[in-house]
């Protein structure tokens, strides 16, 4: 086992080296120094400044400071707790690495003089430092915290135990960590548990030894293993291993396996498998693997359908493409890019211009065509299809000027605003609606005040959201006057002003005064909030 000698950390008092270190901008951690100074009081303090990411490392050794500046001493826990929150934190600007500053600090405490201040360390210290240096990429020196635990006849728990095999892991000593986990633990007077036995598997099949991690795998059950069976991550671990070795039918049996023993996979498992069986070209095998799953009440996701999809799809298999493609959507679940697009390109290659309009169609009704960040794909799509001269509703067109808008690709989208009537479609209350709501992002009051006109004269019916959203936008971009025209429709039209309507006007009567003049010239109804719902 490697090991890094550090600094001796003595548990005996030291002569007294403390540094002294301003504490005035320390004030939010702990107190002036005093005689009641509390160290459980400070350290709680600092605590909960590292869960919320505000703590720094000067404020930390500001900390320290006064701390052996104290004769108060600190608590084992609350130093403990401490250093484990540091072990945990999540970079952020007032402290980018907190697993180091933790070992930093734990250093002062051996350096520096700490004397009865400061406990000596436990075995869960040390484990909280392992830890540390398994997080920020140093989990040598974690094996070196493991031999001060033995050099200072520290009786080890199931925790250190299983944090000394996460360090031999991450050192890529999978060898030593196998020898951890089947003989020295029981040396150390611990018991291997599943934690222990699921990092080592994991190791293994990371280092491309799928085979030796299901030797090991077998024997989680046996006596010699311990009474611990494999569990569902424990399986799982093992095939994906075999599938990222193309070890497709070892994956298969040991999923057999698993089955076998009451033990029911998660998606991804269940999803990793199809996945492979589609790229081998085993659909009946992967139809069967997906029968199971829903049976099992595993509910497929976005990766499941997409395997299904391209193994059809390289196969040629366009009706079950189709019902695959709609049992995704029907399920609530967006295609990605990558899909979409191999998709559609390959009922298009394939003379399958009916099906990909259907799909595109469907895609488009139920308002899908443009999540996820893909409105590009959706408008490269909808050329390909309009190139075969195929026939579009204006439910699909609204999505794609909606999408033209959305990928600031103004002038396309009023082009194609302006060409409907040559493709015999007539705009309705939704193609108002999104020209209306896209020209007031975009900030040309003018052009949507007269598209809203050409909407009223067209006889479409404007919906009471819309109004809404055009005279929030109004107030917003401080056009008190043009939102009051909007506003004296509310009563011709039986419209109600929402709450966040009302709530923006109130905010603006209430203001510093700004628009009040304009305010002024509002319908005297909404002067006073009267009748306002």
């Amino acid at each position: 086992m490697s090991s890094i000698h550090l600094r001796h950390c003595s548990t005996m008092p030291m002569s007294r080296v403390c540094l002294r270190r301003r504490l005035s901008s320390f004030s939010n951690c702990t107190s002036p120094p005093s005689p009641t100074w509390s160290p459980h009081a400070a350290f709680a303090a600092a605590t909960e400044r590292v869960r919320g990411g505000t703590l720094s490392p000067q404020d930390a050794h500001h900390l320290f400071d006064e701390l052996f500046r104290q004769a108060t001493p600190v608590p084992e826990r609350s130093l403990d707790g401490f250093l484990a929150a540091l072990g945990r934190a999540m970079p952020s600007e007032a402290c980018r690495d907190g697993p180091s500053l933790a070992l930093t600090l734990f250093n002062r405490v051996c350096r520096e003089e700490a004397g009865m201040r400061v406990a000596p360390p436990t075995i869960f210290t040390y484990g909280i430092l392992m830890n540390c240096c398994c997080r920020m990429g140093r989990p040598d020196l974690g094996l070196a915290y493991f031999g001060r635990i033995l050099r200072a006849g520290l009786k080890a728990n199931q925790i250190a135990a299983n944090t000394v095999i996460k360090c031999l892991c991450c050192a890529k000593h999978s060898d030593e960590a196998v020898n951890m986990l089947l003989h020295r633990m029981s040396d150390l007077g611990c018991v291997p548990d599943a934690f222990s036995y699921n990092t080592v598997l994991k190791s293994l099949c990371e280092d491309g030894r799928s085979l030796q991690a299901l030797d090991l795998l077998l024997q989680m059950a046996s006596k010699e293993g311990g009474a611990c069976s494999p569990d569902m991550v424990a399986y799982s671990t093992v095939i994906h291993g075999f599938l990222k070795e193309g070890k497709v039918d070892k994956a298969c049996n040991l999923f057999d396996e698993m089955m076998r023993q009451g033990v029911v996979p998660d998606v991804v498992t269940y999803s990793s498998i199809i996945d492979a069986l589609c790229k081998a070209g085993a659909m009946y095998k992967a139809e069967l693997f997906l029968w199971q799953m829903v049976d099992d009440g595993v509910r497929p996701d976005e990766v499941t359908y997409t395997s299904m999809i391209h193994g059809y799809s390289t196969l040629g298999r366009w009706k079950q493409v189709r019902k695959m493609f709609r049992e995704m959507t029907s399920r609530g679940l967006i295609p990605d890019t990558v899909t979409w697009n191999s998709f559609m390109d390959s009922l298009c290659k394939h003379g399958r211009t009916k099906e990909a309009a259907e799909v595109f169609f469907s895609m488009a009704g139920k308002g899908r065509l443009c999540r996820n960040n893909c409105a590009d794909e959706a408008i490269i799509l909808f050329q390909k299809l309009r190139a075969m001269n195929v026939k579009f509703n204006i439910t699909t067109l609204n999505t794609i000027i909606n999408a033209l808008y959305k990928v600031e690709r103004r002038e396309e989208a009023n082009d194609l605003f302006a060409a409907l009537p040559a493709s015999g479609l007539v705009p309705n209350a939704s193609t108002y609606g999104v020209m209306v709501q896209n020209l007031l992002k975009e900030g040309a009051v003018e052009e949507a005040d007269s598209m809203f006109s050409s909407m009223e004269k067209s006889g479409c019916a404007p919906s009471s959201r819309l109004v809404n959203d055009v005279i929030r936008t109004l107030l917003e971009k401080g056009e008190i006057v043009k939102a009051g025209k909007y506003m004296s429709k509310v009563d011709e039209k039986s419209i109600s002003l929402e709450a966040s309507t009302s709530s923006l006007l109130l905010s603006l009567f209430s203001g510093n005064g700004k628009y009040r003049e304009q305010l002024q010239l509002l319908p005297a109804k909404y002067q006073f909030f009267d009748g306002i719902s």
